[in-house]
């Protein structure tokens, strides 16, 4: 007779379904105390653990009451910055995923949700219940999910059935990821939540895009008062959840970058106390506020290497009194700039080329190994006029 081998003691292999290999996790966490590692992720068993130490029991029942409508209001008013910048993201992905009978949530960092996609007619009880504004989804609330493990890792995350800590969540599927502020610190997560089983896309990555198109609207209006740089490989990335951004406040100094600018340019979302913008995109003040007003995108070799096109956006509703550092540096680059190929010979000398010291053009024509043609693209003049200024100067004969 063969004998009885325990589930515990086969290898992973053996267990091909994802249901089966939960299963013999939650066997071997909850009623043996062995760490399930290599079953289910890290941080599913690290928030297992947290639950365990707040004395929460996998077999309780839920229910999810809204918190008082005072504390919704209350909720609600404090992230109204948030709720604007996420109305249209959802409303769009919404759409995206109208055949999916999954539901899209917003939630405050403390796990409230603060706006939910309309109900399907797919949603089980669980997703009509959770689904409302009010209802609190953190860790302390419903323990394993995926908002509360994303706010513990500031991570996507996907929770999935049986990975839940409490047995009553076992047919939710749900995935998460943080929207920052321009401080770094998470304000918010956007959740996917569906009670069909197993997603049939990637719900990881489709919350990951729709939180970084939520946040980048967030931080491009908290830099009303800031200079607004964009940048990325190609011109095609901008206003999409691939572009990279920053903010320059009326000293020159680097303020913040998104995730996406951080990561390309190897600097945390929050730079270190005083790191100038022109240490990482070699334009100073007076320059990058001229790319403001060229109006449009351009290449620029920053000192890292890499060629990046790059705007430079200026809101000057917020920046209008005489004491505004930025206003007093945007008065020095307020003429449009040159764009003509055929300028008159005795044009004005290009407002680009005032604010752009010589040492740029000449940084510039060196980059372009002194291609003129090339070097004039860059600086968006006309050839001519880069060929009169060199001649001033005595840098080029005829």
């Amino acid at each position: 007779m063969r004998p009885t081998i325990s589930p515990r003691a086969l290898p992973n292999p053996f267990f091909a379904t994802q249901e089966d290999r939960v299963a013999l996790a939650r066997e071997r966490y909850f009623e043996h105390g062995e760490r399930p590692s290599g079953l289910v992720p890290e941080p599913v068993i690290q928030s297992w653990a947290r639950c365990l130490g707040a004395s929460r029991d996998p077999g309780e029942t839920l229910s999810f009451d809204p918190i008082s409508k005072l504390r919704v209001a209350t909720v609600l008013t404090r992230n109204r910055a948030l709720l604007e910048a996420a109305t249209d993201p959802i409303a769009e992905l919404e759409t995206v995923i109208t055949g999916s009978q999954a539901r899209v949530m917003l939630t405050s960092s403390e796990g409230v949700v603060v706006l939910a996609s309309q109900p399907t007619a797919g949603d089980g009880p669980l997703l009509r219940s959770v689904a409302r504004v009010g209802v609190s989804i953190g860790e302390t609330t419903v323990g394993t999910g995926a908002p509360g493990v994303a706010v513990d890792t500031g991570e996507v995350c996907v929770v999935q059935g049986a990975e839940h800590f409490f047995r009553c969540l076992a047919s939710l599927y749900c995935a998460a990821a943080p929207v920052r502020d321009a401080s770094g610190r998470i304000v918010a997560m956007l959740d996917l939540s569906t009670e069909q089983g197993p997603f049939r896309f990637d719900a990881g990555a489709m919350a990951h895009m729709y939180a970084t198109s939520i946040e980048n609207r967030l931080l491009t209006r908290s830099a009303r008062a800031q200079l607004l740089l964009r940048f990325q490989a190609s011109p095609a990335m901008f206003d999409t959840p691939l572009e990279g951004l920053a903010a320059v406040d009326g000293k020159g100094r680097l303020l913040w970058f998104n995730g996406v600018g951080a990561r390309l340019l190897g600097h945390p979302r929050v730079p270190e106390a005083g790191l100038e913008a022109e240490a990482v995109f070699g334009l100073d003040l007076p320059q990058l506020l001229a790319l403001s007003h060229a109006g449009r995108a351009r290449p620029r070799m920053l000192p890292c290497g890499l060629t990046l096109w790059m705007a430079a956006q200026l809101d000057a509703r917020d920046s209008r009194t005489d004491e505004s550092p930025l206003t007093q540096a945007a008065a020095l680059a307020h003429e449009p700039q040159e764009d003509s190929a055929t300028t008159p010979a005795s044009a004005a000398s290009s407002p680009s080329l005032d604010e752009a010291n010589r040492s740029l053009i000449e940084q510039t024509l060196a980059q372009c190994q002194g291609n003129v043609s090339r070097a004039a693209r860059v600086l968006g003049v006309s050839r001519g006029l880069l060929y009169r200024r060199l001649r001033q100067w005595g840098s080029v004969q005829g």
